[in-house]
């Protein structure tokens, strides 16, 4: 998939490991995995490949989330996006913007 994010913090804890941002700090180990999970969602072909992958548990939210999808980076933070496919029958492309890395629990 082609990941794009929506918000440069997100960006910055992928390709540098930290936020410039001091509202996003997170643990070393939790920024380990989301880097970890965003190269699986780079690998997969489509969302029906993340499927399998039990460890992301994989899940369309419901409620006022209603349209944004979510994988699992650990057991209490989650990567929430929004994909979308372009192209034609042959040469298609999913599109994942990332929207949030979230505590699922708050």
């Amino acid at each position: 998939m082609e990941i794009t994010f929506t918000e440069d913090y997100l960006k910055e804890l992928y390709e540098e490991g930290k936020a410039k941002n001091k509202k996003y700090r997170f643990q070393k180990d939790v920024i380990k995995k989301y880097k970890q999970t965003i190269d699986k969602l780079r690998v997969a072909k489509n969302i029906e490949d993340l499927y399998p992958i039990k460890s992301l548990n994989y899940e369309k939210l419901i409620g006022d989330k209603k349209g944004i999808e979510s994988v699992r980076v650990d057991k209490k933070y989650r990567i929430e996006f929004i994909s979308s496919v372009e192209g034609e029958e042959h040469n298609t492309i999913t599109i994942c913007s990332i929207i949030d890395l979230s505590n699922h629990y708050s």
